[in-house]
């Protein structure tokens, strides 16, 4: 279970939420151009561009949660369980592996037309990246300030949707998140005006009732809605830190609290971290559940030229500044 969202002030910046009920100790990884991205079904590509995000780097080759590259593009996978199905190899296409399918477009692709040129050719294929390593049934989110889509392969083929929400949970698949928006179109930052019975003296007793019937469960489709609610109406001062704040605060609407989702066996899902990478910078910015305090990697820190990925495990620790 994630949420992955959009904002936009004077910069673009994406980022999410992942929710599980373990973790893989993953640390934020800064690809550079040079670094060879070997594919087991397409070309290598030798040279690309950098890109900055989390990933579990397992014998050298960083799989990507989401991430960032040089040119502004981001993209991020959320589990789709049931709902996606990946093919046999085909020819005349772009076979690509699940775990590959973020540095393959993110390597290549500068502007949405880029993405849906590479869109076109694309073949998820069912492969794993080891036996102890599963193909992870997911779908995709990929933006920049032009816009949003999301990337789904299901059993009837690969759908690409526009998603001028800008936001993407877990299932159900897009086309149901979308539609389900319009049951709360009658919601709003306004205090409600009395619709109810004109002949009724019916006031609002409390502020926010205009978004009174917003879903608060932590069901994906819920997660939609208040992710797309709160990112609509979302203000902020344009400064970096203002901005980086306000979009943590998108992501803190839709956080999961430790103990509310029971995975049984003593396990509990719970959001693990929180990003927000300023797309148009490469600094990319992240929060753990222990540690509320953001802390920065930025790509351009790094020397892009480099052959190796560059990683740095996360501040899990809470880090807590004494004010006296």
């Amino acid at each position: 279970m994630c949420t992955a969202a959009t904002y936009l002030t004077d910069s673009f910046y994406f980022g999410r939420n992942l929710d599980l009920e373990f973790s893989y100790q993953e640390s934020v990884t800064v690809t550079p151009r040079r670094y060879p991205l070997v594919f087991r079904k397409a070309r290598t590509l030798s040279s690309h561009y950098a890109m900055i995000g989390m990933s579990f780097v397992r014998d050298g080759y960083p799989l990507y949660y989401e991430a960032t590259n040089e040119k502004g593009l981001s993209m991020a996978g959320l589990n789709f369980v049931g709902n996606a199905v990946y093919f046999p190899e085909q020819p005349g296409k772009d076979n690509i592996a699940p775990f590959e399918f973020i540095p393959w477009m993110l390597g290549q692709c500068d502007c949405m037309a880029d993405v849906r040129a590479l869109l076109a050719r694309i073949n998820l294929v069912d492969l794993d990246f080891s036996p102890e390593l599963k193909a992870t049934q997911l779908h995709w989110i990929i933006a920049n300030r032009e816009g949003a889509v999301v990337v789904e392969s299901t059993a009837d083929g690969l759908h690409v949707y526009d998603d001028p929400a800008g936001v993407l949970t877990n299932n159900p698949p897009f086309p149901y998140q979308s539609q389900n928006l319009c049951n709360y179109m009658a919601l709003s930052n306004q205090p409600p005006q009395n619709h109810f019975c004109q002949s009724l003296r019916l006031e609002p007793y409390s502020r926010g009732m205009g978004a009174l019937g917003l879903p608060g469960d932590l069901s994906s489709a819920s997660r939609f809605v208040r992710a797309a609610f709160v990112r609509a109406n979302s203000l902020s001062p344009s400064g970096e830190a203002e901005s980086v704040s306000q979009f943590f605060h998108i992501l803190q609407s839709v956080a999961m609290p430790r103990g509310c989702v029971d995975m049984g066996q003593g396990k509990f899902e719970f959001t693990i971290y929180s990003c927000c990478c300023n797309a148009d910078t490469g600094v990319y910015y992240y929060t753990t559940y222990d540690n509320a305090a953001p802390t920065a990697v930025a790509m351009d820190h790094e020397d892009l030229e480099g052959v190796l990925p560059i990683s740095y495990p996360m501040i899990e620790t809470p880090q807590i500044h004494y004010q006296n």
